[in-house]
C-alpha cells in the first residue's frame, strides 16, 4: 500500500488464482509497458474485468475507516477497554494513509511517497499496540519506533537515490510487517485469556499476511532486469492490495470475537462474585437472626431476673411501711419532727413502690404516663426528698413563676432531677452550694442545675450519660455511671434533651430542656439516648 493507480492492466480474476499463472504474468506485464499484445493481441481477460488498484484503494480505505468507527463506538459503550482506544487510532492512520495515496498524483514528490506509506506502518504499529494491551500482554513499543525509524530512512534514501526502483521499498515494507505481525502472533501464543480457537484464528490470518508480503518481495525480485519500473505501485501491486482489504476484514472480525469473549467472561466473572456475596449476605443473615434469638433469650432472662428482684424488693418495703404506719399508730404523742420524719419515710416508699410497679414490672408502653402539673409542686416534691436526707440545706432554688405548669410525668421528671442534684452534691465540696434554676424559654422550660464541683474533662463531654462511662476524674468518687443515662433515658419519653456544660469558674451545669405541651413521641425509646 504505497502508490496509486499507474496503468491498469486488464486480468482475469479466476486466472490469477492459477500458481503457475503469476510468472507469466509478471512477463506479459513487461510486454504491455513495451507496447507489445501478450498472447497475439489478445487481452488478459475475455470478459473485461480487470483489478484495478484505485478501486481496491478507494475499498481499503472505506473498510478502514468504518472499522475505526464501529471500534470508537465500541470503546464509548465500555470505557474500562481504553485498549480499544490504540485499535481505533491504528484503523484510522490506515484509512488516513490510503486516502492520502488516493488524491496524490500520478508523479508524487518525494516526500509524499515516504509520508503517506509511514501513516499507514503507523497504523500498524498501533493495532500491535493494542492487541497486546487488550490481552494484557508485554508491549514491545521500542520495536515498533525503531521500525517506524528505519522504515523512513531506507524509503527516503531509496527515493532519494533511483525513485523509479520499487525494490528496496516493497523489501523494506515486507521486513516492517513481518517483524510487527511476529509481535502479534507472540503475544497471541502467550494469552491465555482468550479462547484457543480464536488465538489460533487470528495467528493463521496475520501468518497469511506475512506470507503475501514476503511473496510479493519476491515477485518483484523476480521481474526482468529490462522491465520498466514507475515510482509508485501499478495494477500488478493489486493483487496484494485485495488481500490486504480481506486480511482488514479478516482481522477485524477477530477482534470483535476477543471483545465479546473478554465481556462474557467479566459478565461471567461479576455473577460469580455477585453470588458469592449472595451466599455471604446469606451467612451473616442467619448470624444475624442467631444473634437476635441470642439476644431475645437474654432479654426474656434479663425480664424475668427484673421481676424477680421486684418481688424481692416488695417484700421488705412492704416490711418497712408497715413499721412506719405502726409506729405512726402508737407513737401519736411523739414530736412534731417525729411525725414530719415518718412522713418523709412513707412518701419515700410510696414513691419507690410506684417506680417498681412502672419500670420493673408493667409494660414499658404503659409506663410513661403523662399529666399536667406545676412546676412548683415538683420543686417541692424534690426539696423535700433532699430534706429528708438532710442535704437540702445546699439546695437553692429559684423559680421564675410558681404557676407555670407542664405536660410531664410527675415520677419520671422529679427522678432525672433528683438524679442531676444528686450528683452535684456528690462532686462538690461539702461547703459549696447547688443552684437549681427554673425559668421558661420560647414553648420550653429550661431547669438548670449549677454547682461548682470537679467538673467534666472537655475530651470526655460527648461521652459523658453513656451507660456505665464515668468521667477519668471522678475514679475516686463512688458511683455506676447509671444516673445522666438514666435521666437522659426517661428524658427521651418527654422528647426532651439534656446537655452538661462546663461552668467558666468551675464545676459543671446541668441543662434539662422539656416543652411545656405535650409533643412527646409515642415511638420506642432507643438503647443508647445521647444529646
Amino acid at each position: 500500500m504505497d502508490g496509486t493507480l499507474h496503468r491498469s492492466i486488464p486480468i482475469n480474476s479466476y486466472q490469477f488464482l492459477q500458481p503457475a499463472f503469476v510468472l507469466a504474468y509478471m512477463k506479459d506485464i513487461c510486454k504491455v509497458f513495451a507496447n507489445e499484445k501478450p498472447y497475439g493481441g489478445e487481452s488478459l481477460c475475455s470478459g473485461g474485468e480487470m483489478l484495478d488498484l484505485k478501486t481496491l484503494l478507494v475499498v481499503t480505505m472505506a473498510v478502514a475507516a468504518l472499522q475505526a468507527v464501529a471500534w470508537i463506538f465500541v470503546w464509548r459503550a465500555w470505557r474500562h477497554l481504553y485498549e480499544l482506544k490504540f485499535l481505533a487510532a491504528g484503523f484510522i492512520a490506515i484509512a488516513l494513509g490510503v486516502l492520502l495515496m488516493l488524491l496524490r498524483g500520478h508523479n508524487p514528490a518525494a516526500w509524499a511517497i515516504v509520508l503517506h506509506n509511514t501513516i499507514i506502518k503507523l497504523g500498524l504499529v498501533l493495532l500491535a499496540e493494542g492487541l497486546a494491551r487488550f490481552l494484557g500482554q508485554p508491549r514491545h513499543s521500542w520495536i515498533g519506533a525503531c521500525l517506524l525509524v528505519s522504515q523512513v530512512a531506507i524509503w527516503s534514501i531509496s527515493v532519494a537515490v533511483d525513485p523509479t526502483d520499487l525494490e528496496p521499498r516493497i523489501h523494506a515494507s515486507t521486513f516492517f510487517t513481518v517483524v510487527m505481525m511476529s509481535v502479534m502472533c507472540l503475544a497471541l501464543l502467550r494469552d491465555r485469556t482468550q479462547p484457543p480457537l480464536l488465538r489460533w484464528i487470528t495467528i493463521a490470518i496475520l501468518v497469511e499476511y506475512m506470507s503475501a508480503s514476503v511473496l510479493q518481495s519476491i515477485l518483484e525480485f523476480r521481474l526482468p532486469a529490462d522491465f520498466e519500473s514507475a515510482p509508485i505501485l501499478a495494477d500488478r501491486n493489486a493483487w496484494y492490495l485485495l488481500q490486504g482489504t480481506l486480511f482488514l476484514i479478516a482481522f477485524f472480525a477477530c477482534l470483535l470475537f476477543m471483545v465479546s469473549s473478554r465481556l462474557s467472561a467479566d459478565l461471567r466473572e461479576k455473577n460469580t462474585a455477585l453470588s458469592r456475596e449472595v451466599e455471604e449476605r446469606k451467612s451473616l443473615e442467619a448470624r444475624l437472626n442467631a444473634s437476635l434469638d441470642a439476644e431475645r433469650m437474654l432479654r426474656e432472662e434479663q425480664a424475668d431476673f427484673t421481676r424477680m428482684v421486684s418481688h424481692e424488693f416488695r417484700t421488705p418495703l412492704a416490711i418497712i411501711r408497715n413499721a412506719v404506719d405502726m409506729i405512726g399508730l402508737t407513737g401519736n404523742q411523739s414530736q412534731p419532727a417525729t411525725q414530719e420524719r415518718l412522713s418523709g419515710i412513707r412518701e419515700a416508699l410510696n414513691r419507690l413502690f410506684s417506680v417498681i410497679n412502672r419500670f420493673m414490672v408493667e409494660d414499658r408502653e404503659n409506663s410513661f404516663q403523662p399529666e399536667y402539673m406545676e412546676i412548683g409542686s415538683l420543686m417541692g416534691d424534690v426539696r423535700l426528698h433532699f430534706e429528708m436526707t438532710a442535704r437540702g440545706d445546699r439546695l437553692h432554688f429559684t423559680l421564675q413563676d410558681q404557676a407555670m405548669s407542664i405536660c410531664a410525668d410527675p415520677d419520671m421528671l422529679a427522678t432525672v432531677l433528683i438524679n442531676l442534684i444528686d450528683n452535684a452534691l456528690k462532686y462538690s465540696p461539702g461547703n459549696e452550694p447547688i443552684h437549681i434554676v427554673t425559668r421558661q424559654q420560647g414553648t420550653a422550660v429550661i431547669i438548670e442545675v449549677r454547682d461548682r464541683g470537679i467538673g467534666i474533662p472537655r475530651a470526655e463531654l460527648d461521652k459523658i450519660g453513656r451507660r456505665f462511662f464515668r468521667a477519668s476524674n471522678a475514679k475516686a468518687i463512688t458511683g455506676t455511671g447509671l444516673g445522666l443515662y438514666s435521666a437522659r433515658r426517661l428524658l427521651a419519653y418527654h422528647g426532651g434533651t439534656l446537655q452538661l456544660d462546663n461552668n467558666v469558674h468551675g464545676g459543671t451545669t446541668a441543662v434539662v430542656r422539656v416543652s411545656l405541651s405535650r409533643t412527646q413521641s409515642n415511638q420506642a425509646v432507643p438503647e443508647e439516648t445521647l444529646v
